[in-house]
C-alpha cells in the first residue's frame, strides 16, 4: 500500500478510536464506579506503556524538578480533572452530544490563547471559533432531553473535561519540544494511576467486583489498550507522514465516530439538534486546521496524554 494512503489510514483509525471513547466511557460507568473505573484503565495502560518505553528509548528519561512538576500539572489538568469531568458528565448526557462537544477542542484552544495568551486571532480562526461556540449552543438549546437540569448539567461537565484538556495543551507547549510523545503518554498515564489510586482504593473497598462480567472487563481493557495505547501508535506512526493540517481535517472523525456508535450500540436517538450541531463543529474544525496548516496541530498532544 501506498506508504502515505496507509499514514491517513492510521491517522484516520486513531481518530475514530478517539470518538469511540465516550460511548465505552459511558458503558464502563454503568459496571464500575468513576475513580475504580479510571483507575484500573491507567493501569493497564501503564503495564503496556512503562515496558515499550523502556524498549524504545533504553532507559527512563531525565526529568529536572521544573519540568516534572509542569508535567504533573499537565497530568491534574487532562488526565485527573478531564476523566473525572468526563465520566461523571456521562452519568448525566447522552455519548452524541458528549462526542460533539468534545470535538470543539480546537476551538476552545483558539479562544483561550486569544484570551488569555494574547495570541493572534486571525480571520479564519476566528470563524472556527465561532462555528465551534454555535454548535454547542445548538445541541444545548434545540429540542431534545437536553431541556432538563441533569442533561444540562452533563454537558456542563463534558465542557469542563474539554477546559481541562485545553490547559493541558496550554501547559505543555513549554515541554513538548523537550521530550518525546512516548514518554510524555507513559507520564500521563503513570500521574493519572497515582492521582485516582486513593479514591479507586476508597471505592474498591465498597464494589461488588461479581457484580462485573466479562464484557464489563473488556469495555476496560478496550480503554486501557485501544484508546490509551493504540490510538497514540497509530496517531504518531500517521504524523511522520502526512502534514499536521492534514491531521487536522481528519479530527472531523472524531464525532462521527461517537456519534454513529453512540446510535449503533447504545440505541441513542439521533435528532436534528444534534446533525446541525455537528455540522457546526466540523465547520470549526476546517477553518481551525486551516489556519493552523504552518503549526504543529493541538490534536497531536491531545492523543499524547491518552484521554
Amino acid at each position: 500500500m501506498n506508504p502515505s494512503i496507509l499514514a491517513y489510514a492510521k491517522i484516520f483509525l486513531a481518530m475514530a478510536i478517539v470518538g469511540s471513547s465516550v460511548v465505552f466511557g459511558k458503558l464502563i460507568i454503568s459496571s464500575f464506579p468513576v475513580f475504580l473505573a479510571s483507575e484500573l484503565r491507567f493501569i493497564v495502560a501503564t503495564i503496556i506503556l512503562v515496558p515499550f518505553l523502556l524498549l524504545q528509548e533504553k532507559q527512563f528519561p531525565s526529568i529536572r524538578l521544573k519540568d516534572l512538576f509542569i508535567l504533573f500539572l499537565q497530568a491534574f489538568t487532562g488526565v485527573f480533572l478531564f476523566n473525572i469531568f468526563m465520566l461523571y458528565g456521562l452519568k448525566y448526557t447522552t455519548a452524541i452530544e458528549a462526542g460533539i462537544i468534545t470535538s470543539t477542542l480546537p476551538a476552545v484552544i483558539g479562544l483561550i490563547s486569544f484570551l488569555f495568551l494574547k495570541e493572534r486571532l486571525s480571520r479564519t480562526k476566528g470563524l472556527g471559533i465561532m462555528f465551534g461556540v454555535l454548535g454547542v449552543l445548538l445541541i444545548n438549546l434545540i429540542d431534545g432531553e437536553l431541556g432538563t437540569i441533569n442533561s444540562l448539567l452533563g454537558n456542563l461537565l463534558i465542557f469542563g473535561a474539554v477546559l481541562g484538556e485545553t490547559l493541558f495543551i496550554t501547559m505543555g507547549k513549554s515541554v513538548s519540544n523537550r521530550f518525546t510523545p512516548l514518554t510524555i503518554s507513559t507520564l500521563m498515564s503513570i500521574f493519572g494511576l497515582i492521582m485516582f489510586l486513593p479514591f479507586a482504593i476508597y471505592e474498591a473497598k465498597e464494589f461488588d467486583f461479581s457484580s462485573v462480567g466479562i464484557m464489563d472487563w473488556m469495555n476496560i481493557l478496550y480503554f486501557g489498550i485501544v484508546v490509551t495505547v493504540l490510538a497514540f501508535l497509530l496517531m504518531y506512526q500517521g504524523l511522520s507522514k502526512v502534514p499536521a493540517s492534514s491531521a487536522g481535517v481528519l479530527t472531523s472523525v472524531i464525532p462521527f465516530s461517537s456519534v454513529i456508535l453512540s446510535f449503533l450500540i447504545l440505541k441513542e436517538e439521533l435528532l436534528v439538534s444534534h446533525l446541525f450541531g455537528m455540522l457546526f463543529v466540523l465547520l470549526a474544525i476546517f477553518f481551525i486546521s486551516k489556519d493552523s496548516s504552518g503549526e504543529k496541530f493541538e490534536t497531536k498532544s491531545s492523543i499524547s496524554q491518552s484521554r
